[in-house]
């Protein structure tokens, strides 16, 4: 009887495991293993470009959006793909609870299972997928990109790489002709970086005519009562701001929330050892947003990805895993609008046009094909 490999999630890291093991691993191996692709929706969802994707107009659906079970055909034979969603997970039995598309729960075994599952935002911002599937991400999308257009003044709260990007694309876009505000609780934007790129942005951000507030939590959001359509925030200060759109990009929760809590930490990520296999039970793997090893960046995902891969590729071959090695030099790189771009390797400051050539340029959405064919596994 073949051994099923359960793979939990078909985004970034999901898909990439799943390429390589159909093209690499499983390739001599007919009859042997069954691949069971379980993602809560029909299309991957290139949420990098979500950033820009907000400026009406810059970046069309076919960019951004790629149907996954297509590209699984050529493997029918050694892959099914089930829309839907786990919702409890049971090391012991090896045994998953997914319900799927249509409501229906059903158990799946596994012998190897891998969880990809990805994050979510805690508000209905269009920087994640939604868990209510790919309809649902196009819609909060197009909503976003509505409100974005008709809005006067637009708030962004956090000022993270996705803040800092967001406020960047609105400013580069729109200039004076929108409010546009950065408000952050730390002392400096993209916290935790050498002050000469924080220092960077801070400079690119104010050409692009964008007002920055250090030191200042949003501590309340509400809508005005109807027929108004404004929000009101009310900051740290005490002081209120009347804004038309507030987008919060604070706020990522693994999508975890069908595994055991032992095998959690308490910011609800999966701890994994020193080969992404998930600590304290057997045949469970797991890498991308949900691993407490890295932080939720695309370029950590990568690396993780790859090196699952390979250490599946050889458990399945009968052979020892190797450490993933995960102690090197910080990385980082933020798109400053559509000309300008920074980011740091360790504590030096990355040039603004290599970031740009490599990230800003197209926000990496040459790769969505690839990535969902396999072509780039």
């Amino acid at each position: 009887m073949a051994k099923t490999i359960v793979i939990l999630g078909a985004s970034y890291a999901g898909l990439t495991v799943t390429h390589k093991l159909l093209k690499n691993t499983l390739k001599n191996k007919k009859g042997e293993y069954k691949i069971v692709l379980v993602s809560p929706t029909t299309h991957h969802y290139w949420n990098l470009a979500s950033v820009r994707a907000i400026v009406p107009g810059q970046m069309p659906d076919s960019k951004l959006f790629a149907p996954i079970r297509d590209h699984l055909a050529p493997h029918k034979d050694t892959i099914t793909f089930l829309h839907g969603t786990a919702t409890s997970l049971d090391p012991a039995t090896k045994t998953v609870i997914i319900t799927t598309s249509s409501g229906t729960a059903t158990a799946q075994t596994y012998d190897i299972l891998v969880i990809t599952t990805g994050s979510r935002t805690k508000d209905p911002v269009p920087w994640k997928p939604s868990l209510d599937g790919y309809e649902a991400t196009r819609d909060r999308l197009h909503k976003i990109q509505e409100q974005v257009n008709s809005a006067k003044s637009i708030v962004l709260g956090g000022a993270g790489p996705t803040g800092v990007e967001a406020a960047a694309e609105l400013g580069f876009e729109f200039g004076k002709g929108k409010e546009i505000t950065l408000i952050t609780s730390s002392s400096q934007i993209l916290l935790g970086t050498p002050p000469n790129v924080a220092n960077f942005a801070e400079n690119v951000l104010r050409k692009l005519h964008i007002t920055i507030l250090k030191d200042t939590r949003i501590t309340s959001s509400q809508p005005l009562p109807p027929p108004s359509t404004q929000i009101e925030l009310t900051l740290s200060s005490g002081a209120k701001m009347i804004v038309d759109l507030y987008l919060p990009t604070v706020g990522v929760l693994p999508n975890t929330d069908f595994v055991p809590k032992n095998l959690l930490n308490e910011d609800g990520d999966v701890v994994v050892d020193d080969y992404l296999r998930v600590k304290g039970v057997e045949g469970v793997w797991a890498a991308g947003d949900v691993v407490d090893i890295q932080p939720s960046q695309f370029v950590y995902m990568q690396k993780q990805a790859a090196a699952l891969a390979k250490n599946l590729d050889l458990v399945i071959n009968g052979k020892v895993p190797v450490l993933y090695k995960y102690d090197g030099a910080p990385m980082m790189a933020v798109a400053l609008g559509r000309s300008r771009a920074t980011g740091r390797f360790g504590n030096n400051r990355l040039p603004s046009l290599i970031v740009w050539f490599l990230k800003g340029r197209t926000l990496g959405t040459q790769n969505l094909q690839g990535l969902v064919t396999g072509s780039g596994a």
